[in-house]
Parts: C-alpha cells; structure tokens; sequence
C-alpha cells in the first residue's frame, strides 16, 4: 500500500484524475454533471451542498459574465460610442456602445475563472473516487469538522498558500496575460477606449518593430525597428557596466577598508551607510542639476578652463559640456552616477562575505608559497563569485529593468537631429523600460509598448537561464561546501 501510495503522489494531476474518472463509479462519473452527487454518495453532505452551490454560482458566472464578453471577443466590439439627440427628452443620450478593453480584459478574467473552475472540478472527482477507495477498504472517513481541522494541522501549508496563490493569480497572471493580448491589437492613441474601439491585428505590431528602416526612416513603422536594435544595444551594454563596475568596485572597496594597514574603518563604513540613508530619488535629482548645462559643475570646469580645452580639441561645440544633453556624455555620465550610488551596497555585501572566507585556504596556500595576488585569485574572488552569483544574476537583470536611474537622471533629455527615433518616441539613452513607459503614459502607444514589453520579458528570461546556468550549474554550488 505504501509503494501504490507514493506512485499516487508522483503521477500528475490529469493523470490522477483521468484514473478517477474511468475508474470510479457511476457516481464519480456524474460528479462531472453535478458535482455534489459524489460527496452525498458517501455522506459528505456538507461538502455535497457547498459543491453543488459552487456549481450554481459557476453557472450564472457563465451566463452572465463569461459567455458575453467571450461571444464579442473575436471582434472586440461592434457598436462605437455615439452621442445621438432623443427628441422625446431633447437631451442627447449615448447609445449602448461596446468597449473594447472590458470585452478583453473580462475575457481574460473570463478564461481565467474558468480554467480555475475546472481545476476545482476535477479535484471533485479526484476526492470522490478516494472516498470511493477509502470506503471500499473500510477506512475512516473524515467528517467535515475533521477536514477543516486537517486545513489548520497537517495540511496548513495548503491554507498558508490560498491567499498568495490567489493574489498572485489576480495581481500578476491576469494582468500579464492581458499585456500579451494588446500585443496583437492597435490599441493606441487612434484607438481609445470607450469613445473608440481596437481590434485584433495579428503579428502586425511584431512585424513593424522588427522592420528594418527604409529610406530617410520618416515611416513610423520602420522608425520603431530602428530604435529597437539602437535601445537594446544601450539596454545590455547599460546593464553590463552598471553590473559589474558596481560588482568590482564594491568588492575593491571591502578590500580597502578591511585591509589592516587601514585606520578609521568603522568611519569609512559610516560615511558609505550614510550615502545609503539618503534616498536614491533624492541623489539622483540632484545629479542631474549638478551635470545640467548651466549647472555649477559646468560653471567650474569653465573658470578652470576645462571647457575651453575641450572645445578645442573638438570634443565638444558648445559653451559648456553636455553632459546630460548628448549620449555620447550622457551615457558615461550616467554609469559613474550609478557607481556612485551603488557601490556602497555591494560594499556592505563584500565586506560580510570576505568575513567568512575560510582562513585555513589562506594558510595552506601560505604554505604552498602562494603570493597575495595568487590568493586573492584563486581563492577571495572565486569564493565571493560563488556566494554572490545568484545577486550578480538578479542585479544584472533589475539593471535591464533599471527605470529609476535611467528616468530620473534623462527626464528632460533632448537632441535634436535624430528624426527617427523621434518619430517612436524614443531617445538615444532610453532603456527599454523607460522607452515602454514614455510610449504608455505620455504617448498612449499601448500596442507597441506590450510588444516591447513582451520582448523585455525574453531578453530577461534568456540571460537569467543562461546566467543560472553558468554560476550554479553542474555542480558549481558545491565547490566550497
């Protein structure tokens, strides 16, 4: 029995529930139409009536909710707002029109419910056949007093789950799949809801972003190809500075401050805890003052003459240095900002991992003639690689993902010139988050921007796994174990 129990528990669910529906009994089978018939076969009567009032609420969901807004979804709706004149009440009056972001997004909730609905179903016939098992070999059954007793003792990890699984289906997977769904509509600007509706486009909004610019680029559709493969580029090559010079940095950092030859370490640990009390939001703003074009820095590198050096080296052409008005500065400026500001957490992190290397490594390689270098190589790095390789995969991916440090400090930014990234809303230190955000929420672009959101999605998928893979693949988390 306890072999035919665990095989139970290893099969799959549609597996365990195929077994109980052609295995079970004509009352296990009529569960399917009425779900309560099993639990009042075997005198769960109170299991019985909540299935069968459950079935009830299933059905008027489905007349009422699901089967309307499923009919209208090929379309999307057919009737447009209208505001049309009654002349028995001489007022204007606005006819029954259709919107087409309710029609899709109850759908969603729609298919949702009742993917959840049938989860719930089959688990009914799972529960009836076990009754049917149980009973048949002269086992207990528990009452309903003693399953909810069960729900708050062996099996409160399932109760524990409820509420999260349930926010986590309402809150993320609806949404999601909501995104995805605008992804093959022309929801946009031209296509607001209510006063107008959207439909399904296909693949076409895939199609005109990955297409390649044609002549002077002025076609919109090309425009968004063009900017695409420019943003990605600076969205990877962004993600890896900002990684890894924060990584390093921080790490080199912890060395600096541990090292015994240097004083005052619980000031210079301070001083960093501090840069990190202020808020990021904070620093950031006043950053992006301190670099404007008639800030103050630009007022000292110009009484310094720096400026004017520039300008004759031709690195610039203008009366200060445009360090938040040109990507070729912009761009730098922004990584050492965000040195600047990170580098002391990854300092913090360092220095509580370089305190539990183990010194036995040290000592041996002492003995073995190793130099500092040769130690610090060998053993210091790959030991802190391997603690902090699943933070250097999560930072590099919320750095794909860095909105904060890209928005605040590039808000204002313009340069004139590039039309035709212009033309998709796009600058040229845009990442594709803030891109995405500029195309919803000053542009209404919705379509392009679930696209692009899509796109964000695999990009970050793609080097979580292949970073995983790399850091704590075969083996690899063993290595000082």
């Amino acid at each position: 029995m306890q072999g035919h129990s665990t095989g139970k528990r290893r099969s799959g669910f549609l597996s365990r529930f195929g077994t109980a529906f052609f295995d079970g009994d004509i009352w296990v089978k009529l569960s399917v139409l009425f779900w309560g018939l099993g639990y009042f076969r075997r005198g769960q009567w109170v299991k019985g009536v909540l299935a069968t009032l459950f079935q009830l609420v299933f059905i008027y969901f489905l007349l009422a909710f699901a089967l309307p807004n499923l009919s209208m979804v090929g379309t999307l709706g057919k009737t447009e707002y209208a505001s049309v004149y009654n002349p028995d009440t001489m007022k204007n009056e606005v006819n029954d029109y259709d919107d087409s972001f309710l029609i899709l997004l109850f759908s969603v909730i729609s298919v949702t419910a009742l993917i959840a609905i049938a989860v719930v179903l089959m688990n009914i016939i799972i529960e009836s056949y076990k009754l049917e098992i149980d009973m048949a070999q002269g086992k207990h059954i528990n009452s309903f007093r003693e399953d909810v007793k069960e729900l708050f003792d062996s099996k409160f990890r399932l109760t524990l789950m409820f509420l999260p699984t349930l926010g986590i289906i309402i809150f993320t997977i609806i949404p999601l799949i909501f995104m995805i769904a605008i992804a093959f509509t022309n929801y946009d600007q031209s296509h607001m809801p209510p006063t107008k509706l959207f439909t399904w486009v296909g693949f076409e909004n895939f199609l005109s972003l990955f297409r390649t610019i044609a002549g002077d680029g002025s076609s919109q559709s090309s425009a968004f190809g063009y900017s695409f493969v420019r943003v990605l580029a600076w969205t990877l090559i962004w993600a890896f500075f900002a990684t890894f010079t924060n990584y390093f940095g921080g790490i080199i950092l912890s060395l600096a401050i541990n090292n015994p030859r240097t004083r005052l370490k619980k000031l210079w640990r301070t001083l960093f805890i501090i840069a990190i009390a202020v808020p990021q939001f904070v620093t950031l703003l006043l950053m992006r003052n301190f670099f404007g074009n008639l800030s103050i820095v630009n007022t000292i590198c110009s009484n310094i003459g720096l400026t004017g050096l520039l300008q004759r080296w031709g690195w610039i052409t203008t009366d200060y240095i445009p360090f938040m008005t040109n990507a070729a500065w912009t761009r730098p400026m922004i990584i050492l900002i965000n040195f600047w500001i990170g580098v002391p957490y990854l300092m913090l992190i360092a220095t509580g991992v370089l305190m539990n290397v183990p010194q036995d490594l040290y000592e041996s390689a002492r003995i073995d003639g190793a130099n500092k270098a040769q130690s610090f190589f060998k053993i210091t790095m790959p030991f802190v690689f391997n603690v902090t390789g699943p933070y250097l995969v999560t930072s590099f991916i919320a750095n794909i993902n860095n909105f904060n440090v890209i928005y605040l400090l590039t808000n204002d930014y313009f340069e004139a010139g590039n039309l035709t990234m212009a033309a998709a809303k796009a600058t040229e230190v845009d990442l594709l988050i803030t891109w995405l955000y500029r195309l919803t929420n000053d542009y209404y672009n919705y379509r392009m921007a679930s696209v692009i959101g899509i796109l964000v999605f695999i990009v970050c998928i793609f080097f979580t796994l292949l970073a995983f893979n790399y850091t704590l693949g075969k083996g690899k988390e063993e290595t000082f174990r």
